[in-house]
């Protein structure tokens, strides 16, 4: 018998619609579910509209939104299940700073759901202090799709970087260490794939405007994946998608140590793993030089990927918590 799963999401373009929803569809659809997706945001019509569905869904999924106090009394109510998966640290600020106002919106919908998917174990510490009902699912990729054969530039060893505005932050506190080795190597570029670029930057950049139709073979095409991190609570929270896309395309990693990065790095098998600008330096300079190393990394890392963090492995693990809820 087909069980129909709805997911309430922010909107189609999020990444965690696409990482965490949309790319099960076809895992979800040969499982036995029939899945939809309704995004929740233009006010009072689209929670009307979501708590419609709701109410003739067999499993209702809220992905990393949490909603009024009424509208979340309401989804309770109308949903036979309620489940809420996160992968980022919505319960504080983007800063890492505490916000009462968040972890209670936080607390009160980790506590009216049946379950909880976690995309690290940091976040799902977070979420048992309030509902012990907490799988960790960690954030995957298709790794297929990463498996693009790319030429490289014969001429540049290219750092790249993927994101968007909003974690440009993390960029630009790491161009101090890339200033270093470059001044060491100076064939070495920052390649930026994102919606910004960096020509202050102290080194040569090359930017490159992210489309999901062209980020496999920008990524391929690169020889390092680079994945700088602060050490606050909004960082732990982040599910390491970078590192993930970097290994999934053959790359090997400079990251730092920090959160879930540290858990998906396997430090001088898939990359480094570094806590300090001289560590940076030292481990870019490293893996520059040398080419068979970069492609030992790399191998290694495309092998972890498909192994534990590609879309069936995971799925698997969401499976046996559906089948249980239904």
């Amino acid at each position: 018998m087909t069980k129909n799963i709805l997911f309430l999401s922010k909107g189609d373009d999020s990444a965690s619609s696409r990482y965490r929803a949309l790319q099960y569809f076809p895992l979800l659809q040969q499982a036995g579910f029939a899945a939809a997706h309704t995004a929740v945001s233009g006010g009072v019509s689209a929670y009307l509209s979501a708590l419609r569905s709701a109410a003739v869904a067999d499993i209702v999924v809220v992905l990393r939104k949490t909603f009024p106090a009424p509208i979340l009394w309401l989804l309770r109510r109308l949903s036979d299940k309620l489940v809420f998966d996160f992968d980022d640290a919505i319960f504080c600020n983007t800063d890492g700073s505490p916000s009462a106002t968040r972890m209670r919106r936080f607390a009160a919908t980790a506590g009216a759901c049946d379950h909880i998917l976690a995309g690290n174990g940091f976040l799902a510490r977070q979420a048992a202090r309030f509902n012990p009902a907490v799988t960790v699912i960690p954030t995957c990729v298709d790794a297929r799709r990463y498996s693009a054969e790319a030429g490289k530039p014969e001429g540049m060893i290219d750092l790249v970087w993927i994101g968007s505005r909003s974690t440009r932050k993390y960029l630009l506190e790491a161009l101090p260490a890339l200033r270093l080795a470059s001044a060491s190597t100076p064939r070495l570029r920052l390649k930026i794939i994102a919606d910004f670029d960096l020509p202050d930057a102290g080194l040569p950049t090359l930017a490159v405007p992210w489309r999901s139709a062209t980020e496999a073979n920008e990524l391929a095409s690169a020889h390092i994946g680079i994945a700088p991190m602060r050490d606050d609570d909004w960082s732990r929270g982040k599910c390491a998608l970078k590192i993930l896309q970097y290994m999934a395309s053959g790359l090997p990693v400079v990251s730092s140590n920090v959160g879930a990065n540290a858990e998906v790095v396997d430090h001088g098998k898939t990359g480094y793993l570094v806590n300090s600008d001289e560590q940076w330096c030292a481990r870019l300079v490293e893996l520059a030089g040398d080419a068979d190393l970069r492609h030992r990394f790399g191998e290694e890392g495309r092998r972890r990927v498909e192994s534990d963090y590609s879309v069936e492995p995971v799925f698997s693990r969401i499976r046996s918590v559906l089948d249980a809820l239904v």
